[in-house]
């Protein structure tokens, strides 16, 4: 997992809030029932995201990153992958999530991701005008491959192009802006293969942004070491946001 029970966003306070927030349960096209957690936002903006987490699912960590979008007038939904294989409800202790994500598949995945964008443009779910989806780790590419599914922008901390470019042989298909956050010093996707990937991304003519941060570590967006990167990120995320919205 990129962040620890412990860890949470290092984003700094702002005047906003959410009107409401709390657990939610999906229910994927195939009849498949998830955990969820929605934060609405008091003063929407308009604009919708979704979150995929790291490989450990739907944490503390996310729920509270939802909470500060809703702060900034973007509806949040967290989802959590793994309804099909562990059901609903809280993990036991010693839950594999490793072993639940083997068992993951991109097109399951999407299906997730749809149900809650539904919900973000439903009137329950704030009816957004735009939906965005914002991944971490295994969430990454995830995130960056809903480009192709109708989202309106994907972002990615620290995720693997390797990963994006198998589930997404043909890039060209990516139709919405991609903003990519990269650690360089990340040891699970090297820096190399980061850069790979933004060329076929350009090669491809995909809209999209790099981020790199120099010298950052895999998970940066939780340590305090890396305060001025996660000011950064979190920055870089927003903006491309309005920019889009």
């Amino acid at each position: 997992m990129c962040h620890s029970s412990s860890d949470r966003p290092l984003i700094r306070s702002v005047a906003g809030a959410s009107s409401s927030e709390g657990p939610l349960v999906l229910t994927s096209a195939d009849g498949t029932r998830f955990d969820a957690y929605s934060a609405r936002a008091e003063r929407p903006s308009g604009a919708g995201i979704v979150v995929l987490p790291d490989n450990g699912g739907l944490s503390e960590f996310y729920k509270d990153l939802a909470r500060r979008f809703a702060a900034e007038g973007i509806d949040a939904v967290t989802i959590d992958y793994y309804g099909r294989t562990s059901g609903l409800g809280a993990r036991p202790p010693g839950f594999d999530s490793d072993e639940h994500m083997e068992r993951t598949r991109p097109g399951t995945v999407d299906a997730d991701v749809a149900a809650a964008v539904g919900h973000l443009r439903s009137k329950d779910g704030g009816a957004v005008r735009k939906v965005f989806t914002v991944g971490f780790c295994f969430g990454g590419a995830l995130s960056w491959r809903q480009a192709a599914h109708g989202v309106d922008g994907a972002i990615g901390f620290y995720g693997s192009g390797e990963a994006l470019r198998t589930t997404v042989p043909n890039l060209k298909t990516l139709k919405a802006p991609l903003l990519l956050l990269i650690a360089e010093s990340d040891p699970y996707f090297p820096i190399a293969d980061s850069r790979r990937i933004v060329s076929e991304l350009e090669a491809a003519g995909v809209e999209n942004q790099s981020v790199v941060y120099e010298g950052a570590p895999h998970g940066f967006f939780s340590s305090g070491d890396w305060a001025d990167a996660c000011d950064d990120a979190w920055r870089q995320v927003l903006d491309f946001i309005r920019r889009h919205d």
